[in-house]
């Protein structure tokens, strides 16, 4: 397939003549006379001076660092000067406080510098990790090809990783494997659409659909709030029987997250990786909530499907990223409960539960946590513990399904409707019990309403997310933990 070129891209991503480089000379190193000639000839035929171009633009008026190899200069190989001239932009994007988009095309260390163009990877790692210990976005667009230490360095450090359609990714290079082992590599693997299928990356985008991609994503890590949005309407609750709330929440047609994000949100950018090499079903993205800007974690309600590890490795990376970007994190539960399997119990099952409690609950930015339907077990119970929780008129939370709950209690299944009411798993029970903080109307079931039932909830989302951006965040923070002190106590 055909390479995009640094120029190419910058010229597809930024505004019209915004591009201004920040590239000084390249550093003088020792060379052999072979390796001077082959950097001249490089220079000349790409009319760059080195594999890596830096510099700044803006997207859609936002300045942007950007930070781009160049394939065609000795394979967009990293060596001594290529490493510092990255160093120093980051570190530039860093003091100015900009967003960082990177993107590599190469073929990683440079073997005429030997290992100390090899050593050359941790220095640009220190600097990412500098850049996004300041809080600020650092965003990754992987173009064919990228191996080697630059994949395994700064081209996997993205807070949000996309790669080119059909792009060669991997760590190591198919020509080095072929020669190293007397067999090509399986076909099929080190490809953009598979990454993104294990969770590796994200997402594929095409060059011609990265502009608009990056400016929804700058919309929710790098602008500021919207006006805060109207408090809801104060609404009468009706009291609702919860066996009829479980009934109602396993209504296949009940809307998920998937559709909140569609029709309540705005600027949505799904991602999916977990960056451990595996599929979940969790839903990770970033979105507005009547202008607030959240990243959004969503149980994905699928009809039998459990909540296994993976997804709630999903969930901790949903959590490190709002952490890290500074954003409101807002989480979607509704889930049948935990898978029940070998495999869950081999993965650590009850060990990502406890992890993501206890990440969750002391967690540096604002939460609102929205139970949305069923809230079964350990993994609903895993997305509770925020600032605000809302639920929606059939939302329920029990430690077990009713008909599990039955089963120990009555040895059958056919009391569930008469512990659902004794255990006090209905959003009227909740609030009353310091569990949740507003209710959401479902008017007479969010099924029959899906789109005004999504609004409303959305906008009742936005509305909580403005109230905490205005609380000190020590403040925020002793009150989550004193909430979740007391509940259970007398009064």
């Amino acid at each position: 397939m055909s390479r995009i070129g640094a120029v190419e891209l910058c010229d597809a991503v930024l505004d019209a003549g915004s591009f201004r480089s920040w590239d000084s000379p390249p550093l003088e190193v020792a060379a052999t006379e072979d390796y001077r000639r082959e950097l001249a000839d490089a220079a000349a035929r790409t009319g760059l001076d080195e594999a890596v171009l830096t510099g700044e633009g803006t997207v859609f008026g936002r300045r942007v660092a950007v930070v781009a190899c160049e394939f065609d200069f000795l394979a967009g190989s990293i060596g001594v000067a290529a490493a510092e001239r990255i160093v120093d932009a980051v570190a530039r994007a860093t003091a100015e406080r900009l967003p960082l988009l990177a993107s590599p095309s190469s073929g990683g260390t440079r073997m005429q510098e030997g290992t100390v163009a090899f050593l050359q990877m941790v220095k640009i790692a220190a600097a990412v990790e500098q850049h996004k210990r300041a809080h600020l976005p650092y965003l990754v667009y992987l173009r064919h090809p990228t191996t080697g230490g630059v994949f395994a360095s700064w081209g996997s450090l993205g807070h949000i990783t996309a790669a080119e359609p059909g792009a060669l990714i991997g760590f190591l290079g198919p020509r080095v494997y072929e020669h190293l082992y007397g067999e090509p590599f399986p076909p099929g693997v080190q490809t953009a659409e598979n990454l993104q299928r294990h969770g590796v990356i994200d997402a594929v985008v095409p060059l011609a659909e990265l502009r608009a991609t990056l400016d929804r994503a700058l919309r929710v890590v790098a602008d500021p709030p919207d006006e805060p949005p109207p408090p809801p309407e104060p609404a009468e609750i009706p009291d609702v029987p919860a066996w009829e709330s479980v009934i109602a929440s396993r209504r296949p047609d009940r809307p998920g997250v998937g559709y909140l994000l569609r029709h309540g949100t705005t600027d949505p950018v799904l991602l999916s990786g977990t960056g451990r090499g595996e599929g979940a079903t969790t839903l990770l993205a970033l979105a507005r909530f009547g202008g607030q800007p959240a990243v959004v974690l969503g149980q994905q309600r699928v009809i039998g499907g459990k909540v296994g590890p993976a997804a709630l490795r999903e969930a901790r990376r949903g959590m490190a990223l709002a952490a890290g970007l500074q954003l409101p994190l807002v989480l979607v539960i509704d889930t049948a409960g935990p898978a029940l399997s070998v495999e869950a119990e081999q993965g650590g099952l009850a060990g990502e539960i406890a992890r993501c409690l206890a990440e969750l609950v002391t967690l540096a930015t604002p939460t609102v946590s929205v139970l949305l339907g069923q809230g079964s077990g350990g993994p609903a119970l895993a997305m509770v513990p925020a600032d605000r929780v809302l639920a929606a008129l059939h939302g329920w939370l029990a430690p077990l399904p009713p008909e599990g709950a039955s089963a120990i209690v009555f040895r059958d299944t056919a009391h569930a409707p008469e512990l659902a009411a004794a255990q006090g798993i209905r959003s009227a029970d909740l609030l009353r019990n310091g569990i949740v903080d507003a209710i959401v109307p479902e008017r007479p079931d969010a099924a029959d309403e899906p789109l005004a039932f999504t609004r409303r909830l959305a906008a009742t989302i936005g509305y909580e997310l403005a109230s905490l951006r205005g609380v000190c965040a020590e403040h925020r923070f002793a009150a989550r933990l004193a909430r979740y002190r007391r509940i259970g106590l007398p009064s």
